[in-house]
């Protein structure tokens, strides 16, 4: 039967130098869908979750969807599994770009990277000539500059790389690829850093891939084209804003956390928003493989073009800064993406950092020459190189993110974060269920996973009170559930604002020849979240951690458009676990037998 998986997944063993082209079990790929979920299903069964994640025993697994590489919209994303240095949890960190779609047309669904190498190295893989090649001479460079270098050497390939930041092992070290696409979250980097692997660089001479049912294929993308280029988010806020559309909508609610979450509400909002960033510094758009949406900036940096930030970046190095300055945060986001580094947890590490200096417990001894000063257009730029390079004693405490940092200073309350990953650019005070998600989210801190900002915010698809508490358990984990079907089959989810779980399903059955319905592709994604859940209890996971920091329970907002309202999480967390089959924050054997997952049991 003709299908859109190619059926074969690469083993590469750092240690031995060993590489091995293995036959993908089509079952369990369907079972899994792909990406995320078949990327979970394989760490499990080949990782204890209790080693050490930057030993050699961990392993990168590095997914393509279904979809990735077929014709529909937004079709070339990849997700990178391993163990997470930064949480000690399940990491699955997602990118766009070129590179997955260029893995595809060479002819794998994905890698599995074991072992760790006695020197640096960087994998080729052109179609199915595939070399283990010296990276000495290009370890220690920029990502960037490495990005440039294997371009030039590999011709018309697409390059993924890790910079100082995963060289070094940060713990919010990212990957990056086709210079400013980012797996960016859970320290991936940091654990492609400790296999000494460099980069990984992919060239095909194919650029299609067979789909099941060609005819059935182009009829579900001429619909969810319409789809798309109708919807007010991603025909319209998207490409002409970019993702930072969401600075002045999200400020407006009084949900946009200020000053390390100590507000959240500013005045100054408008300076760093989407609108001003469009008509003073953008210099042209950016689209992903396939994608019709557009959302990537660019901007100009000393007369070159580099990527521009998106939302989360502005929010962090800005309103939770306390910077409201493009120049300056382009300037750190430009840091971010050459040292390879998640342009989330690096600038709240800072934020936390600032308002430890506030308050006097980081000294001016300590930083160096440039103080932690909330506003300090200097201390965003440099104290992100200082995390990348590993350079000071704080900077490369810092490194470690805001959990072990502010640990180390004993103000654990101040690192605003669930399971050590610091949160995004939603106050969970004011969006009741996007705080839900952050709480039961397997990756940590995280909007992605079940992006309650749809409906609460966006209204869609219906416009939900986002102060009530009422059926957000349900809410949250049919967009968690539905969420990582997506992530699985390779599509964008930005797409979400536009499709539905019909069009996903369609789309799947006319690629792979699968035969879902929408019940049982929403329990593909269950199965994919609790999967996720068991590898997390496994490796060591309390029912405790399914949790918000404490500001955000104990502390009202204090001012702007939901002053005095607070996190109700003690409502919703119990509901949550009754419609997820769950029993203090992991799943039942009659959950895990109903979801085919009995070998966990």
């Amino acid at each position: 039967m003709v299908t859109s998986y190619n059926g074969k997944l690469l083993r590469v063993n750092l240690t031995t130098e060993e590489v091995i082209c293995e036959t993908l079990n089509l079952e369990l790929a369907k079972k899994f869908i792909g990406a995320r979920g078949l990327g979970s299903k394989i760490l499990l069964d080949e990782i204890d979750p209790n080693i050490d994640p930057l030993s050699a025993e961990n392993k990168l697994v590095i997914m393509t969807g279904p979809v990735t590489g077929a014709s529909v919209p937004t079709g070339g994303r990849y997700v990178v599994v391993t163990k997470s240095p930064l949480t000690g949890m399940i990491a699955c960190s997602n990118s766009g770009g070129q590179w997955g779609a260029k893995l595809k047309y060479a002819g794998f669904d994905g890698i599995i990277i074991e072992g760790k190498s006695s020197s640096p190295k960087y994998l080729y893989i052109n179609d199915d000539k595939i070399e283990l090649l010296d990276a000495e001479h290009i370890w220690g460079r920029t990502s960037n500059e490495a990005n440039i270098f294997f371009s030039s050497i590999h011709p018309n390939s697409s390059v993924l790389n890790i910079g100082p930041g995963g060289e070094n092992q940060s713990l919010m070290a990212a990957i990056i690829n086709d210079g400013d696409r980012a797996a960016g979250r859970s320290g991936v980097g940091a654990v492609m850093g400790s296999k000494a692997l460099k980069a990984i660089v992919v060239n095909s001479t194919r650029t299609s891939i067979p789909v099941n049912n060609p005819d059935e294929l182009r009829k579900e993308l001429v619909v969810a084209m319409k789809k798309i280029k109708e919807d007010g988010v991603t025909g319209t806020g998207l490409p002409t804003y970019g993702t930072a559309v969401l600075v002045n909508i999200i400020n407006e609610t009084g949900s946009f956390p200020t000053n390390n979450w100590q507000g959240a509400h500013s005045k100054e909002a408008e300076s760093i928003s989407g609108e001003t960033l469009a008509e003073k510094y953008l210099k042209r758009t950016y689209n992903c493989h396939r994608c019709p949406i557009g959302c990537g900036r660019v901007v100009e940096r000393e007369g070159q073009e580099i990527g521009g930030p998106e939302y989360e970046t502005l929010w962090a190095y800005g309103g939770n800064c306390g910077v409201y300055d493009i120049p300056s945060i382009n300037e750190a986001n430009f840091w971010c993406n050459e040292l390879g580094l998640d342009s989330i947890s690096v600038p709240c590490t800072i934020a936390s950092a600032m308002e430890l200096y506030e308050k006097g417990l980081i000294t001016d001894e300590d930083c160096q020459g440039v103080p932690l000063k909330f506003g300090s257009k200097d201390a965003i730029v440099e104290w992100t190189k200082r995390i990348g390079l590993g350079e000071t004693t704080l900077g490369r405490l810092m490194a470690k993110g805001s959990q072990r940092l502010c640990e180390h200073y004993g103000h654990p309350e101040m690192s605003m974060s669930v399971k050590k990953q610091e949160l995004p650019a939603y106050d969970a005070r004011g969006i009741q269920g996007i705080g839900l998600n952050y709480a039961t989210s397997n990756r940590g801190g995280c909007h992605v996973r079940g992006y309650m900002i749809s409906p609460e915010i966006l209204a869609h698809p219906e416009l939900l009170d986002r102060t009530a508490t009422d059926n957000k358990a349900a809410w949250t984990k049919t967009f968690q559930d539905l969420t990582a079907v997506i992530d699985s089959m390779g599509m964008c989810l930005f797409t979400s604002f536009a499709l539905g779980a019909d069009d996903y399903k369609n789309f799947l059955n006319a690629a792979t020849g699968t035969e879902h319905s929408v019940t049982s592709l929403l329990e593909a994604g269950e199965r994919i979240y609790n999967l996720e859940r068991v590898f997390n209890q496994k490796a060591g996971m309390k029912s405790e951690d399914d949790r918000l920091p404490k500001r955000l329970i104990a502390d009202p907002i204090p001012d702007g458009p939901s002053k005095g309202h607070k996190s109700k999480l003690d409502i919703m967390l119990p509901e949550y676990y009754e419609a997820r089959g769950w029993v203090e924050a992991f799943p039942t054997k009659e959950t895990l037998v109903r979801l085919g997952l009995q070998d966990l049991c």
